[in-house]
């Protein structure tokens, strides 16, 4: 109502510019009123309209504003649809006017008044905008493709992409009893731990005495991606830095460096080291990484639980589909296997207890799991644009084709009940990504090892996917345990490597499948598998409810 209130006074006598020529004559020569402009002024006027209005008849539409379309001897007149209306009412009575003085309410006698003050006809010139203007769209754009082109792990059981594969075929567990501390005193004493790790090569001996072992693991990760992607030294002196950017998170951050700091404190606040703070933070090895590189590009992290890593590819993906980069190194990496971290999950009864038999703990969807068992390390991907990846001739790993992420909003731990977080998520996935649910034929699941989550998400996978008989599940942390931050990136390169090799790892310690699973005939066996995949997708999900799924398919060149 108020739009159409508006839009005719307000257009025909403030924008239409109402001209009558009776009022330029009436004018001439008289004293001029407030609203005429001074003489230096008029000067600068403009003839606008000649031919079937008359010579008669002047447009002054000099200056910038609507003050200045106001002035000189008034010479706008209101049109009839103006005295017909009771002025300008979405100002109200005395609301100030666009011209800085307030507007006298008009009643009926002055508008006859004002009538009668001007004898010449008038004329209403609207202002259309064209239709040609308002059809236009703007024109519709191919949307980039993000292609994976380089690789770096550092996991429990291999630290190169392909000895990490290679064991998971084989079916080999890096999950053993915790050697890195004492923790005779604890309920869960085994964990996939990294026995033999070096730094060496990939990062400067200074800063590796000094760094969380989270941020090692991830600086040598993202490098060894550079590697495999064939990002020489001589390549990052040609790339458009501030098109290259790093998006690498963690759940945890640095841990131990912050947990020394603390016992340093009990001495003195000056045994603490002068990098605890930074040092501890998720962003930090993103940041390291960066400097190493000098990528300008967007550099974060991103830290969502144990569905980090997967938060943190889309993103990265989602700068290349929008054109701010050409290339991104993207992942997670977590260390969490000290005191306070085992603690922490010992307090909340997530981890499994069977300490006797570390090899058979981690035991996805099988009727004896106890828990999860926790692991450490990271995976980075070197994600980039296509045509970006085949100028320089890069290996293409594979296509990521896209992903979701929701919340189940329900619990801090506890997957929701009905699994409607996950089912939405892999839903919004499967749309954004334009992906038939029939195309997916292999998923690499979440699946901890706990008794609720690995049945929620099975019962959400089948709710997607029907009795898809192509379909195979399986899961990676049956064999190096649960990576947390870090998890979604290594389980990621899982699933890329399979795509690659056409072989899907087994489901180790799967020996009594839980009775609520419906279909065990998706579940990868003790075995290896061939598989044709067509489109495999990718689970994580984190404490508070974050949901992610992430999807990737053979690259076709079309």
């Amino acid at each position: 109502m108020v739009a159409s209130s508006v839009a005719s006074p307000l257009c025909t006598w403030l924008v239409a510019a109402c001209m009558s020529a009776a009022c330029e004559k009436d004018h001439r020569g008289k004293s001029p009123s407030i609203f005429q402009s001074p003489r230096w002024l008029r000067r600068k006027r403009t003839l606008a309209w000649s031919g079937n209005l008359g010579g008669g008849f002047v447009s002054s539409l000099y200056g910038s504003g609507i003050h200045g379309l106001m002035s000189s001897c008034f010479a706008f007149e209101p049109c009839q649809e103006y005295y017909n209306s009771r002025g300008l009412p979405f100002f109200g009575d005395n609301a100030l006017s666009l011209f800085g003085f307030k507007l006298a309410p008009v009643n009926r006698r002055q508008r006859r008044m004002n009538k009668a003050a001007h004898s010449g006809k008038t004329m209403a010139v609207a202002v259309q905008p064209e239709k040609e203007a308002l059809s236009k769209k703007k024109p519709i754009t191919e949307k980039r493709r993000v292609v994976v082109t380089g690789i770096g792990v550092v996991s429990p059981v291999g630290h190169n992409v392909d000895e990490f594969y290679n064991n998971l075929l084989d079916g080999v567990s890096g999950i053993s009893e915790i050697e890195s501390f004492d923790c005779s005193d604890f309920p869960t004493r085994i964990a996939g731990e990294i026995k033999n790790f070096s730094a060496d090569g990939w990062v400067s001996p200074k800063l590796s005495k000094r760094a969380d072992k989270f941020m090692l693991y991830m600086l040598t990760a993202g490098k060894k991606a550079l590697a495999d992607g064939g990002i020489t030294e001589d390549v990052i002196k040609e790339l458009d830095k501030a098109k290259c950017g790093v998006l690498i998170g963690s759940a945890l951050g640095g841990m131990k460096v912050f947990n020394d700091a603390i016992e340093a404190l009990r001495v003195s606040y000056k045994k603490m080291n002068p990098f605890c703070v930074p040092f501890a933070t998720t962003n930090m090895g993103s940041a390291m990484l960066a400097m190493d590189l000098g990528w300008m590009g967007p550099n974060y992290s991103i830290s969502t639980a144990c569905a980090t890593s997967n938060f943190c590819i889309l993103n990265a993906a989602n700068h290349i589909i929008r054109g701010e980069t050409d290339m991104m190194l993207c992942g997670g990496s977590d260390s969490a296997i000290i005191p306070i971290g085992l603690g922490g999950f010992v307090a909340c009864r997530a981890l499994s207890t069977r300490n006797s038999d570390p090899t058979r703990a981690s035991r996805p969807w099988d009727m004896e799991r106890d828990g999860f068992v926790m692991g450490e390390g990271s995976g980075v991907l070197l994600l980039e644009e296509l045509e970006h990846a085949k100028k320089r001739g890069a290996k293409i790993y594979a296509e990521f084709l896209g992903g979701s992420f929701t919340c189940d909003a329900y619990h801090m731990t506890e997957p929701h009940p009905d699994g409607a977080g996950t089912v939405l998520c892999i839903e919004k996935a499967l749309k954004q990504s334009g992906v038939k649910r029939e195309d997916v034929n292999y998923i690499n699941a979440h699946a901890t090892s706990t008794p609720a989550g690995d049945l929620k998400e099975y019962q959400a996978i089948i709710r997607c996917f029907g009795q898809n008989s192509e379909l195979k599940i399986n899961s990676t942390k049956s064999m190096i345990g649960h990576l947390l931050g870090a998890a979604g990136a290594v389980e990621a390169i899982a699933a890329i490597m399979a795509i690659q090799t056409g072989w899907v790892h087994p489901n180790t310690n799967l020996e009594k499948p839980d009775e609520g699973l419906q279909d065990t005939g998706m579940l990868v066996g003790s075995k290896k598998e061939r598989l044709d995949i067509k489109v495999a997708l990718s689970n994580s999900f984190g404490f508070g409810g974050h949901n992610s799924s992430i999807l990737f398919a053979p690259y076709k060149d079309v």
